[in-house]
């Protein structure tokens, strides 16, 4: 059962794909994420960080939470902005489907994020 909600929880986080707004700023755009490290708090403790690149891949390392147990510990796929919203599909994770989400920037750093299913969690950007 813990093995069952450690794998949803950790693999809630990594669909990160979102729509991203600041209140009283409106959405964020592709140049708010592009290069930009986006650190997704994992319940257990812990960040899982997501590189959006300018060229449009997104590569995601879970190496240091030891994922390779539950799901491969790293991907590769392609991010974009559509409809005010940040979304991505992974080349292997999430069956390569495509997500999408909401950002909410809660700080200077810091963000909300709502994913098109309802999963919801905390994130960092970083660089």
């Amino acid at each position: 059962m813990f093995k069952t909600i450690a794998v949803t929880s950790v693999v809630g986080l990594l669909a990160l794909g979102t729509s991203v707004s600041t209140a009283g700023e409106g959405c964020m755009g592709e140049g708010d994420i592009a290069d930009k490290r986006i650190y997704l708090k994992v319940p257990l403790g812990g960040e899982f960080p997501l590189y959006y690149a300018e060229n449009g891949i997104v590569d995601g390392f879970g190496e240091k939470l030891e994922l390779g147990r539950f799901m491969a510990p790293k991907d590769q796929g392609n991010w974009w902005v559509a409809d005010g919203r940040l979304c991505q599909q992974w080349q292997e994770w999430y069956d390569g489907k495509r997500h999408c989400f909401e950002l909410t920037k809660t700080g200077d750093t810091s963000l909300y994020w709502k994913r098109d299913d309802g999963l919801e969690g905390e994130a960092r950007i970083g660089q």
